[in-house]
């Protein structure tokens, strides 16, 4: 009976599904729900997938993950946690310039091979001076020099065990009195590599390592928490320094420019302009601006979700594009503003043309799942940034409250009225600093504890690392190649299918991701 279905015999393969042109070429606006990719050949394990990605022209990540820079999303702790798991985190700007570039200091300042720029003290200081520095930056190793600076004679150093059992009483005291001597030290000499310092620092099994010059003179210092860290996260995000990359938010007004500088002082890598519509004159000569003024420093300008928008952002010099217009859980633009554009189709509009000018796209908002950051970088985004999808975690900025018997963090739009009235940076991006009446483009709301961000992240990568494993992509370049290719092929999905295609047809469940 099998004889009457044969017709064509096995080398027959019918076509499936829609090139991404296809399913992008007729007009409607689609988002990460509205499609599915088709499942290709698998001759790899998930853990061989390659998700390095560019960020920018100049830097690359590990793992393609961004954090917005909101107010309830990204600041140092976020940052940290973000480039230590592999992705990077951009410091809000709703805040003074100064409170930013110290957040940014907090994250260059965290993880480093050498430190080029300890903070030192002189023997005249004090134990409550020492207090201090350890409130402010967290740390108690302190070096001490002759005179308090870097480039001083080294004459010991203070650390957590010499005041440990002090207390306010103590606080007077003199630090050449409290202080380990110099002789009592085990120094590493300048010229030394990293490797060789990492080396005598655990042989030592001290916790801080001062490197010197030939007349004792301290040059820089290796931390062996550092060590610690290195070996526990091998995707961290570094800089050629060994430091970790961190990212922070501007806006395009003259005052921002101020900003900006404290921002490169600061160490920061790269800097976001963020505007809720990026193409505009006042972002156009700030790209310029900062092209001119500091041509090392990687500028990512948006938001824009057509072609024509990204050609102009593109021509001023930008390093990068972030993708969004009201796609956001928060964001209310496109219902208030009737303005902006379905995410699934801005994402791929916009990357398949500024991939002609080697300008990586990041996907801005509408991610609620892992499958949909598997999506937009299937579009040809290069990295996904995430605001709704970070906030509960213990990384991001504010307090833990219960409602309902369920633990909760605040999350608002960077639009919303709350977030205008609490700084002008808010009111700035959606060029309503002027305004009488604000009209609000967000909302506030809370988001369900996630946990930390050290478990969350590791999830969404296995997931990431997976879906290309079903796609058959080794690699989210090669993910790329097939969708431009058109070897990658996807398929619309019904309502229905949409229902299906999620928990259904279950009298009670629950749903654990990790």
């Amino acid at each position: 009976m099998a004889d009457y279905l044969i017709s064509g015999g096995t080398g027959y393969v019918p076509d499936d599904g829609m090139t991404a042109s296809q399913l992008f070429g007729t007009g409607e606006g689609l988002t990460y729900n509205d499609f599915l990719i088709l499942p290709g050949f698998i001759d790899f394990t998930a853990e061989e997938v390659d998700l390095t990605s560019a960020m920018t022209r100049k830097i690359q990540l590990k793992a393609p993950l961004v954090s917005s820079p909101m107010d309830t999303v990204s600041e140092s702790d976020m940052a940290i946690a973000m480039a230590l798991t592999g992705g990077i985190g951009i410091i809000h700007n709703n805040c003074t310039p100064e409170f930013q570039a110290n957040e940014v200091r907090k994250v260059k300042k965290y993880e480093q091979g050498f430190i080029m720029d300890p903070i030192v003290l002189s023997p005249e200081h004090t134990v409550g001076d020492v207090f201090e520095m350890k409130r402010k930056h967290g740390f108690s190793g302190i070096p001490i020099t002759e005179n308090g600076k870097l480039g001083g004679k080294l004459l010991g150093i203070v650390t957590s065990r010499d005041i440990d059992f002090m207390n306010m009483d103590h606080h007077h005291i003199k630090l050449r009195d409290v202080m380990t001597p110099f002789e009592d030290l085990v120094v590493g000499h300048a010229g030394v590599s990293l490797k060789e310092a990492n080396e005598t620092l655990q042989r030592s099994k001290k916790g801080k390592l001062p490197i010197v010059n030939e007349n004792d003179e301290l040059v820089s210092l290796i931390a062996r928490t550092d060590l610690k860290k290195n070996r526990d996260y091998p995707l961290a995000s570094k800089d050629s320094k060994k430091q970790l990359l961190c990212g922070a938010a501007s806006g395009t007004r003259e005052e921002d420019k101020y900003r900006v500088e404290l921002l490169v002082q600061a160490g920061v890598d790269l800097v976001v302009l963020d505007s809720s519509q990026g193409n505009s004159i006042y972002q156009i000569n700030m790209i310029r601006y900062l092209k001119q003024k500091y041509p090392e420093l990687q500028v990512i300008g948006g938001n824009v979700v057509t072609a024509a928008q990204a050609k102009n952002l593109i021509d001023a010099g930008v390093d990068g594009l972030r993708v969004g217009m009201g796609s956001g859980s928060i964001c209310i633009t496109q219902e208030v503003m009737a303005v902006g554009r379905p995410q699934g189709t801005a994402v791929y509009k916009v990357a398949e043309y500024a991939r002609r000018f080697g300008v990586p796209v990041i996907a801005d908002g509408g991610i609620s799942t892992v499958g949909h950051i598997t999506k937009a970088l299937a579009l040809g985004a290069s990295t996904v940034m995430m605001g709704s999808l970070l906030a509960g975690t213990s990384e991001a900025p504010g307090e833990y409250f219960f409602q309902d018997g369920v633990r909760l963090k605040k999350y608002r739009g960077m639009g919303s009225l709350e977030a205008m009235e609490k700084g002008k940076a808010s009111q700035n991006r959606y060029f309503s600093e002027s305004d009488k009446l604000k009209v609000a483009q967000g909302v506030t709301g809370s988001i369900q504890d996630k946990g930390s961000v050290h478990k969350f992240v590791p999830y969404l990568i296995a997931g990431i690392q997976h879906g290309c494993q079903d796609i058959g992509a080794k690699s989210l370049s090669s993910l790329r190649s097939m969708m431009y290719s058109g070897e990658l092929r996807f398929e619309t999905r019904t309502v229905s299918a949409q229902v299906e295609g999620g928990v259904h047809g279950l009298h009670s469940y629950e749903k654990r991701l990790y």
